[in-house]
């Protein structure tokens, strides 16, 4: 079966194969229904028997799914337990997790380039990405408007350390076919604001105009939202991408590993400080403060990691610490079986730096 089936899905259907139903990936959910590729083709399931209380565990794009094998309507019946997931915190005072997408090997960061290069948010992003359990990588489109992107890239990558950055434009073509390599194979998201080229770069990647775009305002190189669900499109090369919806905002849900991984420079300075507990503002002996005296470091990068830290300590407070350490467990878990099916069907070996994996 395409979209993403190997040995290690099938070893773990085997008991709901015993019970009749058949595996599925959700390619759409729309208003309790869910559109899901199967072995004999696309059907139209309905997600009642798998409406849970917990806001996590809501059928979405990119899920698995043990699906009746005929009537009308047709049910999903389970969903199997993810390999990944891009999660996001909701607006709701309860702090709940929202997944986006689920069981995917990258994450592509999309950041317009026809508005000044948001670092702040980039990095916002790209811990999302991390934290995720798949792989990130940061897709600068719109680069047919820029003149040169040398230094847009430098920025990119000084804010998104060990994560490929490629300067792309979906109507030029440009940085297409590189990116077009890395996801080949592989499932992956799109995940960026509105106005940030996804839908124009969906369309370059898998060689359709399925879907809709909008010109965005001269103004402020904002757009309005096109994509209005989260879809699965097959790649030409292989594999599979869901363009998602443009994320007016993107909360940090429990996002610890994925600060790490974007902060990593600012993480290891602080390992040379004097005291244990350095708070990094005024206390002697401080690498923080002297990478930031001496220019190794920017004043903007340290208040962005300082920002991100307080709000993921708050949302932490707010939720279940058991269950998110249980979760990120099982995913870490999951990832890395997922990745080592996949690298061997690929012919390679080993799988992505600090095991990570999607």
């Amino acid at each position: 079966m395409p979209f993403g089936w190997d040995d290690v899905w099938e070893a773990e259907f085997r008991s709901f194969a015993e019970r009749g139903l058949v595996p599925g990936r959700v390619v759409r959910v729309d208003r309790g229904l869910c559109d899901v590729v199967t072995a004999g083709g696309f059907v139209r399931a309905d997600t009642e028997f798998v409406v849970p209380r917990d806001p996590m565990k809501v059928v979405c794009t990119g899920d698995w799914a043990a699906v009746d094998a005929e009537g009308d309507p047709r049910f999903v019946r389970e969903l199997l337990p993810r390999r990944s997931a891009v999660v996001r915190s909701t607006s709701s005072k309860r702090s709940e997790g929202q997944v986006l997408a689920a069981n995917l090997d990258h994450v592509v960061v999309c950041v317009s380039l026809a508005a000044e290069l948001d670092l702040g948010r980039l990095e916002r992003f790209t811990s999302l990405a991390w934290e995720s359990g798949a792989q990130p990588l940061v897709a600068l489109t719109k680069a047919d408007l820029v003149y040169d992107t040398t230094h847009l890239l430098a920025d990119a990558r000084a804010a998104a350390p060990g994560v490929q950055v490629v300067a792309v434009s979906g109507e030029s073509g440009e940085g297409v076919d590189v990116l077009a390599a890395v996801l080949s194979g592989g499932s992956s998201v799109l995940l960026g604001q509105s106005g940030a080229g996804k839908s124009t770069l969906a369309n370059a990647l898998t060689g359709t105009t399925a879907q809709e775009v909008q010109a965005i305002r001269d103004a402020d190189g904002k757009g309005r939202h096109t994509t209005t669900t989260r879809d699965m499109l097959p790649m030409p090369g292989g594999g599979v991408l869901i363009d998602t919806p443009g994320l007016r905002g993107v909360g940090l849900w429990d996002a610890e590993d994925g600060l790490a991984q974007v902060f990593a420079d600012i993480e290891g300075i602080a390992g040379r400080c004097r005291f244990q507990d350095c708070a990094h503002d005024s206390e002697p002996g401080c690498a923080v403060a002297a990478a930031v005296e001496d220019g190794a470091l920017t004043v903007r990068r340290l208040e962005s990691y300082r920002k991100l830290l307080r709000e993921n300590a708050w949302i932490a407070s707010r939720t279940d610490q058991r269950l998110r350490a249980e979760m990120r467990r099982e995913w870490k878990r999951r990832s890395a079986a997922g990745r080592e099916m996949y690298e061997r069907k690929r012919g390679g070996g080993g799988g992505h730096r600090d095991g990570r994996a999607g």
